[in-house]
């Protein structure tokens, strides 16, 4: 079979191949299920994702995606709302709270520092994280970030940040190993990371 003579198989193809991960084989077999498809249960699928994005905002607190102002997690009163847990992204968001063992609310940066790629402070949720440290009553900054050289930047650029504030800065333990994203660590060695934080202070070369 000439796909490159059918433009509507092609350009459908493409458009699966924009997602991460996705190859052209697999593309094609996301094409040729949903041709086998009833119609209406086509444009269901089709029109679900674009309530989805025209849906889905950010906390105007936390950065987390929500359909309201405030996620669930910010406009929740039983969250200890003096622990922060700063995280990369919603993916982290997602990873922690599947372990149950975290009560406090979130910050997403929206990345890290990467000079490499051109990513500085500048460039991730680091200013609207201060001003929620100098505006209200929070106790504790936990940094869950990566444990990666990225990662390790982002941190220490943040603790030096916040450091004149009256906070406790932690880290959680490095039960995650070197290298490794929260998003593919098991939900008890993650849980474990988060109830066994340490002082980010204990990490730095005196």
């Amino acid at each position: 079979m000439n796909l490159n003579s059918n433009r509507l198989i092609e350009d459908a193809m493409n458009e699966f191949g924009r997602l991460p991960g996705i190859g052209r084989k697999t593309a094609l077999r996301f094409v040729l299920y949903l041709l086998k498809q009833k119609s209406d249960d086509v444009e269901l699928f089709a029109s679900t994702f674009t309530r989805l994005r025209n849906g889905i905002k950010y906390c105007s607190s936390c950065n987390n995606i929500t359909e309201q102002t405030l996620c669930e997690i910010c406009s929740n009163n039983k969250r200890d709302h003096s622990i922060v847990c700063v995280v990369e992204d919603i993916r982290d968001v997602f990873a922690i709270e599947n372990t149950n063992q975290f009560n406090g609310v979130y910050h997403v940066l929206g990345g890290i520092i990467n000079p490499m790629d051109g990513i500085g402070p500048k460039d991730i949720k680091v200013d609207s994280l201060a001003d929620r440290v100098a505006k209200n009553e929070i106790k504790e900054i936990i940094m869950a970030l990566d444990a990666t050289m990225e990662g390790d930047t982002t941190v220490f650029y943040i603790f030096k940040r916040l450091k004149d504030f009256d906070i406790k800065f932690t880290t959680i333990a490095r039960g995650i190993s070197i290298g490794d994203d929260l998003e593919y660590a098991d939900e008890a060695t993650l849980g474990r990371s988060i109830l066994n934080r340490v002082p980010y202070e204990n990490s730095l070369v005196k």
